[in-house]
């Protein structure tokens, strides 16, 4: 399958990733002191079933995994990373909550993430989403023709890293387009000059994930699919699918 999207595919792509993007606001909307994670998932399942949409992490089971994701939305709070399975936790006040989210529309899939704090914010907290949010920009900055994957990856890594900021192993983003995951790899780390050639039509998801500390390694959590700081700190996750065309990139995953 080709890497190389359309116009008229990326135009396809955008309508999937705006169905993400209204999803994860109204997620945003919904989460409070007291919310549980479950409700946050139904919220996320109606919105993209009124929009016509398939969830794409709903029993999502790749082959690494033993169980398929029970979810629609992974819902991470507080040291949880990534993957976090939507549950009958209950938010509470400080809580740093990521969620991601992901859908098909007519065959074409977006794929996004946004972190936020729930009730009292903790200045360490903002300050970590923001330099989660800054490296995602950088990366989606430097997502340009004639630019290599290093380019990328060094934007995104490079000043959080500077920062004293922990970048979770062993992940990153991904191609995407037909597939929720798709060649190639775009690591969050890099060297700048090195890798694959950025080429007009390419269509990646860019998703940079910070942890409080410097560490970057996880373990996972007993459901399997949660992945947690292995220091107990907190952790942010912002991601966009961003298509690279002759006039720089174009966020495809906005309302």
């Amino acid at each position: 399958m080709s890497m190389i999207k359309s116009p008229d595919e990326i135009a396809r792509m955008n309508e999937a990733g705006r169905v993400v993007a209204n999803a994860l606001a109204a997620v945003r909307s919904a989460a409070g002191v007291g919310v549980t994670l479950k409700e946050l998932d139904e919220v996320a399942a109606s919105l993209i079933s009124d929009a016509g949409a398939t969830p794409a992490f709903l029993n999502y089971h790749p082959r690494w995994a033993s169980v398929p994701f029970s979810g629609v939305i992974c819902t991470s709070v507080n040291d949880a990373v990534v993957h976090g399975v939507p549950n009958e936790y209950k938010l509470q006040d400080g809580d740093l909550l990521s969620v991601d989210c992901g859908a098909f529309l007519d065959g074409w899939c977006g794929d996004a993430a946004v972190s936020f704090i729930v009730g009292t914010a903790n200045p360490e907290d903002i300050a970590l989403i923001e330099a989660t949010e800054a490296a995602l920009a950088r990366g989606i900055d430097a997502a340009r023709v004639g630019n290599k994957m290093g380019d990328l990856a060094y934007a995104i890594g490079g000043a959080a890293r500077r920062a004293g900021y922990g970048l979770l192993a062993d992940h990153g983003g991904h191609g995407i387009g037909r597939t929720m995951h798709a060649e190639p790899a775009v690591p969050n780390e890099g060297r700048p000059g090195r890798g694959i050639k950025l080429t007009e039509g390419l269509v990646i998801a860019i998703e940079p994930m910070l942890i409080l500390g410097g560490k970057d390694d996880y373990y996972h959590d007993d459901d399997e699919w949660t992945l947690r700081s292995a220091s107990g700190r907190r952790a942010a996750h912002s991601e966009h699918t961003v298509a690279i065309t002759a006039d720089g990139p174009v966020i495809l995953t906005l309302p």
